[in-house]
C-alpha cells in the first residue's frame, strides 16, 4: 500500500496495511433529475458509498431537498467551472462579467478545460468554488470533501487555491498520486507532472490521504457494461482507489447526452443489482466514503 497516511487511514479502518479500500464515487450529482435519482437510490447501497453536487446546476436544489431528507448521505462539493454539454448549460453563481474569465461569449462556463485556461483569472476562479461551497453549506449539506468536475481545479493554475479551499473549509480534497490515472486521461492542456508529484507529497504530510489508484466509468457498448464493471472493480489493487462513475436513471440523461447515455444509465442499472452487490461483497474490497476520511482527518 502506497503512503504513510494511506496505511494509517487502513489502520484507522481496522483494516490490514495491504487492504483494498475503494471510493466508488457518484460524480456529477444535481446536474440533472437521472443523477439525483440515482444517488438517492445507490449511495449507502452496497457499492457507490458516496458522490459530489454540482451547486451551479439547474438540478442543485432537488439535490438539497433529498439531503435534507437523509442526513447521513456523503456528499461533497464537485467543483465546477464548466458546461460542456451542447444544448444543456450553466452559468456561474458568484459573477457573469467577460471579465471575470469564466464564461463564453454565451454567456455560459467554458465547455472545456483548455479555453477555460487560456481565459482564467485565477482570483474569479477561487471567488466562485468558495460561492459553490458557501452555497451548498447555507443549504443544510454536510459536506464531506470537495473534488473538480472535469479537472478544473487541478489545473496548475488553479491547484493551490483547490488545496487551499481544502484546508480553510477543513474538508479533505480529491487528490491523484502520480498522473496517468486521472490527470493525463483528462483534456487539460499542457501540464508538467511534477507539480503533482509536489503537491501530493504536501497533501498527504498535512494528513489527507492521496489516492494511489484512479478508475473511471469504462465508456463501453451497454452488451460489454457487466463484465466491464466486474473487471475494473477486480482490478482494484492494495491501497486507496478512488473509482469515478455517472450514474443517471433513464428519463432526461438521454436528451442531454444521445450518443453515451448508456453509459450512465447502465451504472445505475448494474450498481442496485442483488447480483452484482453480492459479487462486490465476495472480491475483498472494502468501500469506503470521504465521511470516513474525514472522520480519519479529524481524528489527527
Amino acid at each position: 500500500m502506497s503512503g504513510a497516511s494511506t496505511l494509517t487511514l487502513a489502520r484507522f479502518l481496522g483494516r490490514a496495511e495491504d487492504a483494498r479500500l475503494v471510493i466508488a464515487h457518484q460524480d456529477d450529482v444535481g446536474m440533472c433529475h437521472g443523477a439525483n435519482v440515482a444517488f438517492a437510490r445507490l449511495a449507502g447501497r452496497g457499492f457507490i458509498t458516496c458522490g459530489s453536487v454540482m451547486v451551479p446546476c439547474p438540478w442543485f436544489r432537488e439535490l438539497v431537498s433529498i439531503a435534507a431528507e437523509n442526513p447521513a448521505l456523503d456528499i461533497g462539493v464537485h467543483l465546477t467551472l464548466t458546461s460542456e454539454w451542447e444544448h444543456y448549460r450553466w452559468r456561474p453563481i458568484s459573477t457573469v462579467s467577460r471579465a471575470s474569465g469564466l464564461i463564453d461569449g454565451d454567456g455560459f462556463m467554458w465547455r472545456r478545460i483548455p479555453m477555460l485556461r487560456e481565459h482564467l483569472v485565477v482570483e474569479a476562479a477561487e471567488a466562485e468554488m468558495r460561492a459553490q461551497i458557501d452555497t451548498a453549506l447555507a443549504a443544510g449539506i454536510g459536506i464531506t470533501h470537495l473534488d473538480t468536475h472535469m479537472g478544473a481545479a487541478l489545473t496548475p493554475e488553479l491547484i493551490d487555491v483547490y488545496i487551499r479551499l481544502g484546508r480553510d473549509y477543513g474538508l479533505p480534497i480529491l487528490f491523484p498520486r502520480g498522473t496517468s490515472g486521472y490527470i493525463g486521461v483528462l483534456n487539460m492542456g499542457p501540464v508538467d507532472p511534477a507539480i503533482y508529484d509536489e503537491r501530493a507529497a504536501d497533501i498527504e504530510a498535512s494528513g489527507n490521504p492521496v489516492v494511489d489508484h484512479v478508475a473511471l466509468t469504462p465508456g463501453v457498448p451497454s452488451g460489454e457494461s457487466d463484465k466491464a464493471y466486474r473487471d475494473l472493480v477486480a482490478a482494484a489493487p492494495p491501497g486507496l482507489s478512488f473509482m469515478a462513475f455517472h450514474c443517471c436513471a433513464p428519463g432526461d440523461i438521454e436528451a442531454i447526452v444521445p450518443p453515451r447515455a448508456h453509459w450512465r444509465t447502465d451504472e445505475f442499472r448494474i450498481f442496485q443489482d442483488k447480483e452484482f452487490l453480492d459479487w462486490v461483497a465476495g472480491t475483498g474490497i472494502r468501500p469506503i466514503g470521504f465521511r470516513e476520511i474525514l472522520e480519519f482527518m479529524k481524528a489527527g
